[in-house]
């Protein structure tokens, strides 16, 4: 039964970043591709693709015919899942304050099991994950490379979704709430995302003559970029881009 709600949940999270990769970029002509394994690469992403054919967009259709504030109630509770591995990463990187601010506005959230915020904006905490305490002890992004439902990203980010996905403090508490929100939280997390960005994703899945070259764009582009400045440290590629485009 613990291989079998591995399993799961490792499909679950992989669905988020596969999905995520789906966004408008400018064409592949002047990007250093770090791609030695595109052959492989591409299969795995067709793959992919065909999960969000067949299960995510679907789901995706039906949360965008929800009312908003039940949409509002899935991407709070999705975002308040993390707030645990927000704190311990915060902690790994040194930076007490944004720990502390994830640990209050989860156990303040968790009124409402995250559902709403009952919390200032300047409470909020950073969000962020191994892969930024990685990158701030230098570690470099390796290869880009696609896997089977996990998606695509690099081999820094893949080892870092690993850790995140093991060491998620929700993971160690033995009582059945948690077992629950842990079991429920990466489809949620999954279905909230592609319906959120369920235009921009589709924009690129249908309507470009490449989705790969389009997707490794994104991450190839905004992804080498993160950790430049402040400002984007926290980011993922594929959110920072979705920002650039809203």
């Amino acid at each position: 039964m613990a291989m079998f709600q591995t399993i799961r949940n490792m499909a679950c999270f992989a669905l988020l970043a596969s999905l995520s990769a789906c966004a408008n970029a400018p064409d592949d002509l002047a990007v250093n591709t770090n791609d030695p394994y595109e052959d492989f690469n591409r299969n795995m992403f067709a793959f992919n693709m065909k999960v969000d054919d067949i299960v995510v967009e679907p789901a995706a259709k039906g949360y965008r015919n929800l009312p908003q504030v039940n949409q509002d109630m899935m991407t709070n509770f999705a975002d308040w899942t993390t707030l645990p591995s927000t704190s311990l990463n915060s902690a790994l990187q040194g930076d007490a304050e944004n720990a502390a601010l994830g640990v209050l506005s989860f156990l303040v959230n968790g009124l409402t099991l995250g559902m709403a915020d009952l919390t200032d904006d300047s409470d909020d905490p950073v969000q962020t994950n191994f892969e930024d305490t990685m990158r701030g002890y230098e570690v470099p992004q390796g290869r880009y490379i696609v896997l089977p439902f996990i998606g695509p990203g690099s081999t820094r980010s893949h080892s870092a979704w690993l850790v995140d996905s093991v060491t998620n403090p929700l993971r160690f508490a033995s009582t059945p709430a948690a077992s629950t929100i842990t079991a429920v939280s990466p489809p949620v997390r999954v279905v909230s995302y592609r319906g959120n960005h369920y235009d921009l994703i589709n924009d690129v899945k249908y309507g470009s003559l490449d989705p790969y070259s389009r997707t490794r764009s994104i991450y190839l582009q905004y992804g080498a970029n993160i950790g430049d400045s402040d400002d984007q440290s926290k980011d993922d590629p594929f959110d920072a881009f979705i920002q650039s485009q809203e």
